[in-house]
């Protein structure tokens, strides 16, 4: 399958107008030497599911894989999609043995690209116009931060009475549920992928976005030993700083809350 996807990609160059080398494959020793291996293997959920049912069967995927990659290429960057996604960022973390500035998870862009669709859906107006954030864990306990969510510099609570606001970010965390629900038979794949695509080119190009990806932290936000959605600089050497912010008090409340579900899915690890 992935060498026939590879060819048909390939084949749409000269009408797409790139000219990208690329080879689909069922062998680990084609991606040797890689700079960065982004790992999307593991189950799909299925309508009703939650991403943490997810744990024991994407582990046994995830821990292979990473294995794998760290034989054929020892010295790459490894950006983590599976679900539940920080579990499966420390599994790849642990397994790996890699320094942590080097393996990072997709979530934060994922559930911010997200809420500020909806946002733009209620607005009618640009996503461009559109900055937010979204903490914590990817999951129903996350964290999307309105204070910090503005439209052209303008708070958001200036456009949104507080009531629609809410039902607009509970509807960001069920989001991906959404998706499976329609689906049926598989989960979200270009959003997905377009967050990943921001986060490889800031690598590649060195761009050192700011971005809200899963990170290790010890002891940012009052959290150790754990990965969770954080602002990070991300760069030519992975994450390069850790952004801490400002919050109330509420919002701290929620990021426990959300510690708390992250760290009992990461507590079911079996290495």
């Amino acid at each position: 399958m992935p060498i026939g996807k590879g060819l048909d990609i390939r084949e749409g160059g000269p009408v797409g107008s790139y000219d990208s080398a690329i080879i689909g494959t069922n062998s680990y020793k084609d991606t040797a030497n890689s700079d960065i291996v982004v790992i999307t293997a593991g189950k799909p959920r299925t309508p009703g599911m939650s991403r943490d049912e997810l744990v024991d069967s994407n582990f046994k995927i995830v821990k292979p894989v990473t294995e794998e990659v760290v034989k054929h290429s020892p010295k790459a960057m490894l950006l983590v999609v599976a679900n539940p996604l920080d579990a499966m960022a420390y599994t790849a973390f642990k397994v790996s043995g890699f320094p942590k500035n080097r393996v990072f998870g997709m979530a934060g862009i994922l559930d911010t690209t997200r809420f500020r669709a909806f946002i733009s859906m209620e607005l009618n107006v640009s996503v461009e116009c559109i900055q937010a954030l979204v903490l914590g864990g990817h999951g129903d306990t996350m964290v999307p931060i309105a204070r910090y969510t503005t439209v052209s510099g303008i708070p958001v609570s200036h456009f949104i009475p507080q009531d629609r606001l809410d039902a607009i970010i509970e509807r960001t965390r069920k989001g991906g549920g959404e998706i499976v629900k329609y689906l049926k038979t598989g989960s979200a794949y270009y959003a997905p992928s377009l967050a990943v695509a921001e986060m490889v080119e800031s690598i590649v190009k060195d761009k050192k976005k700011i971005l809200p990806c899963a990170a290790y932290l010890e002891g940012e936000y009052g959290i150790k030993g754990l990965y969770f959605g954080v602002p990070i600089k991300l760069g030519a050497n992975g994450v390069e700083e850790i952004i801490e912010i400002d919050l109330i008090d509420e919002e701290k409340e929620m990021i426990k809350s959300s510690e708390a579900a992250v760290r009992a899915v990461t507590d079911l690890l079996k290495f």
